[in-house]
């Protein structure tokens, strides 16, 4: 077994986040959370009903807490409480989240690129001209992770196998989906479509006809190995790919999160996440809200990549 690049750099120190910032508007908030689903919440229905919950939860006293954290969490257990959808929450922050929609988040994830090396931690050249390709913590925004991803994307293609490793990903950017698909496929192909509920739009997702470097191609096998941590986009990558008959899963039944979101810095340690899209998959002509994606081969998440492994030199 030989290794081309590890994920062997010194753990970093522990982060160090200043004081959170004190809770002086908890109903503001819950109030301001119940505005943002009625206008953008993907589901009207469904915005309707976590919204009277929340009303009612705020004149019983439900959220008269002492902290952001607290908040946080009542919040989102009632959210979630209706449908289930684990794209909808009041986001606790540790560190101080900049202000606007979006900001949080995208601070977030610069930090977690830059200590990850662009999202691709680890490559791997196992026994058999395998490839391990582990994608993790998120797929990062496509116009930061273009450059990296194809760089390792370039470097497998030379591979008789390949092993994409999800099972630490916790999503990221549809666009940087398709662009992993499109190592992995020749011919244009549709992937997914979007539905956003501002401007009632439906957006398509196809792989693209040129990529920087060196395609894996069509007809190599692939694996995916996936868990309960694999999540939003990373699963959109495995549930297409899947659909596609391209990849074969292997592992557990994923997170179970379809629904893209966007976020609303509501205090300096809380950001309201309100998912405002759903994905149809054109094959299924449906997607992995609830359900997760359901491996081809079930096994215990650790076990994967030695299931995989068996699987294509038995």
């Amino acid at each position: 077994m030989s290794t081309l690049t590890t994920n062997t750099a010194p753990a970093a120190a522990p982060a160090t986040h200043p004081a959170p910032a004190p809770l002086t508007d908890a109903p503001g908030i819950v109030d301001e959370t119940a505005r943002l689903l009625t206008e953008h919440y993907v589901f009207p229905d469904v915005a309707e009903q976590v919204v009277a919950l929340l009303r009612r939860r705020l004149a019983e006293g439900a959220y008269d807490v002492a902290s952001a954290a607290e908040l946080g969490d009542l919040v989102t257990a009632d959210l979630q409480s209706v449908n289930g959808d684990p794209h909808l929450s009041l986001k606790y922050h540790p560190e101080r989240v900049p202000q606007g929609r979006g900001e949080a988040a995208l601070a977030d994830m610069r930090r977690r690129f830059d200590a990850s090396l662009g999202g691709v931690p680890r490559v791997e050249l196992l026994d058999g001209n395998t490839a391990l390709l582990e994608l993790a913590p998120i797929l990062f925004p496509l116009p930061w992770a273009a450059e990296p991803l194809s760089a390792a994307l370039t470097l497998v293609a030379r591979a008789d196998a390949l092993i994409l490793d999800l099972r630490d990903n916790r999503g990221g950017d549809p666009d940087t989906v398709a662009f992993v698909c499109s190592y992995l496929l020749e011919e244009r192909t549709h992937l997914n479509t979007m539905y956003a509920r501002v401007g009632d739009r439906y957006d398509q997702s196809w792989t693209l006809p040129h990529v920087p470097g060196t395609r894996f191609g069509a007809t190599k096998p692939v694996h995916v190995l996936t868990s309960p941590h694999t999540f939003s986009a990373a699963e959109e990558l495995a549930y297409d790919l899947q659909q596609l008959g391209r990849a074969v899963v292997v592992g557990e039944p994923t997170r179970g999160g379809a629904h893209p979101r966007e976020g609303w810095t509501l205090h300096p340690n809380l950001e309201a996440t309100i998912p405002v899209g759903r994905a149809i998959n054109p094959v299924s002509g449906t997607n992995w809200e609830g359900t997760g994606v359901i491996p081809d081969v079930p096994c215990a998440s650790p076990d994967a990549l030695a299931q995989t492994l068996t699987l294509l030199h038995p």
